[in-house]
């Protein structure tokens, strides 16, 4: 594994730097300073270093890393991030296993048996106030096993171009945002409590969706792209392989889409 730590951001030495000189002129110069007033400032200072950067921490909260693929010919990954967001893709060059970038402490565990590799991102090894997104890239030429999940956080999963075994992703008031590979041997999972799920298909490939919802959760599906053909069960394009039921045999994705309180976008 190769990592690296992002460099420091201007904002905290120009804080410590100010709050320096002020304490220096408190003691020496100007003795009836007093600073309690401008306290709020350091509000705005932490207001303005989450907006321009999207974390609290110093510059150890966020690092860059890549792991080898080495003889590794299949893997899983668990994710479990808490209130950060996760975006997922692929990797575009060969030679990786993953990639990308995580906060402090939550470095990827790795553990390879057999040739299957085994990944682990949890929330809880993290300092709580490293905030910085995570961003992961999965090696494109092996199967991959995906369970994501988090508390808060929204997670967008780029699953095309990647070989998927089966996927659950799933947020308990995070937005779940789900782009689909051609094709999955088992099962994708898009599922969130109090947030919208959204869900697109490649235009070429087949798909049965059931969508779950609770008593307030709505469905917006494409008219152009499906066809609702069961009580919760949609279907994209023409299906000649169908069972008695009308539920086609052999689709390259069964996906289940579930919300409670949001939407449940197809497209």
């Amino acid at each position: 594994m190769s990592t690296s730590t992002k460099r420091t951001p201007l904002l905290w030495p120009l804080v410590l730097m100010a709050g320096g000189v002020a304490l220096l002129l408190d003691n020496f110069w100007l003795v009836d300073l007093d600073l309690a007033p401008y306290w709020p400032v350091l509000l705005v200072l932490v207001g303005l270093l989450i907006l321009v950067r999207g974390d609290i921490a110093p510059s150890w909260g966020a690092h860059t890393f890549g792991i080898t693929r080495g003889s590794v010919e299949s893997a899983a990954i668990e994710i479990e991030s808490g209130e950060i967001d996760v975006q997922l893709q692929a990797l575009r060059k060969s030679g990786r296993l993953i990639a990308g970038q995580y906060t402090a402490r939550s470095r990827p565990g790795l553990a390879v048996r057999n040739n299957r590799a085994r990944l682990t991102m949890h929330r809880g090894q993290t300092w709580w106030l490293s905030l910085a997104d995570w961003d992961v890239g999965l090696a494109h030429d092996l199967p991959w096993e995906i369970l994501m999940s988090s508390h808060l956080g929204r997670l967008d999963a780029d699953l095309r171009g990647i070989q998927v075994e089966r996927a659950y992703i799933a947020s308990g008031l995070g937005d779940v945002s789900v782009a689909c590979p051609a094709r999955c041997r088992g099962e994708l999972v898009a599922r969130s409590s109090f947030g919208d799920v959204r869900v697109s298909v490649p235009s070429r490939s087949t798909a049965v969706v059931r969508v779950q919802t609770g008593p307030f959760g709505r469905v917006r599906a494409d008219a152009e792209c499906y066809a609702k053909i069961a009580p919760g069960v949609y279907a994209t394009g023409a299906h000649p392989d169908q069972d008695a039921e009308g539920l086609q045999t052999h689709p390259d994705l069964t996906i289940t889409a579930a919300t409670v309180f949001g939407t449940v976008h197809l497209s």
